[in-house]
């Protein structure tokens, strides 16, 4: 017998408290989809097992209502509910002088690369108010907390690869020599979009970088993996390796 597929969520959905989130969370969430997720974030034992698609949905509803008593009353009991936070404050249509603090109180609460990165792909404020986004990132760039600093550098590279940042970008990424995996896993990544962008730029800044060996031959590997960088430019890069 064919098993039913779940409904999507409807925009009259109840999210009216804690319990009620909790409750929808739980009616879409697939067991197997959980399991298989689990094994892709290392060390996250909280997984429900419901689909990105999904859990925007619900953001983007919880946006557009009393977003702030949301936020200031949210659970943390599962790995979708903190994320969901993250993705509300994303969704959320107001000056970033509102969101800030929401967010403050939100990035510690970051403890894996999926709740980090599926955040900053959310945060479209970054390009409706860039200046003052940037320097908000500073404080995270340099942090001494892994995720703190994986969410800076993955904003920069959903937002600010541009001619006006890739000289402070570079700068940045030679300072950050913090030894978690999932830091130099996104400064290989946030150079590797860095060198499709702006290849001159990035090619001289390799030759003279201070980044170490595993992040600097990551990062190589990582531009080598594009298919937006020309066989030409691979074969001098192969070249680069340390």
């Amino acid at each position: 017998m064919e098993r039913k597929k779940k409904e999507a969520p409807k925009d009259d959905m109840d999210l009216s408290g804690n319990a009620q989130i909790r409750k929808t969370l739980e009616a879409m969430a697939e067991k197997e989809y959980g399991e298989f997720s689990s094994g892709l974030i290392p060390g996250e034992e909280r997984m429900l097992g419901v689909r990105l698609p999904k859990l925007r949905t619900i953001a983007k509803a919880l946006a557009k209502g009393d977003w702030k008593n949301y936020l200031k009353n949210a659970r943390d009991d599962s790995m979708e509910e903190v994320l969901l936070q993250g993705m509300t404050i994303g969704y959320v249509k107001a000056p970033f002088t509102d969101i800030r603090p929401y967010l403050d109180t939100f990035i510690p609460k970051i403890k894996n690369w999926s709740i980090c990165d599926s955040t900053c792909t959310t945060l479209k404020v970054a390009k409706k108010e860039p200046k003052a986004v940037w320097e908000y990132l500073q404080q995270y760039l340099g942090s001494e907390q892994e995720y703190e600093i994986r969410f800076g550098i993955v904003m920069i590279l959903n937002y600010f690869i541009s001619e006006e940042y890739i000289r402070q970008i570079f700068a940045w990424m030679d300072n950050i020599h913090h030894p978690g995996y999932y830091v130099k896993m996104a400064v290989a990544w946030n150079l590797s979009v860095c060198y499709v962008k702006y290849p001159k730029e990035t090619s001289e800044y390799l030759k003279t970088c201070n980044l170490d060996d595993w992040t600097y031959n990551k990062a190589i590997q990582k531009m080598l993996e594009s298919y937006r960088i020309s066989d030409a430019d691979k074969e001098e890069l192969r070249g680069r390796k340390r």
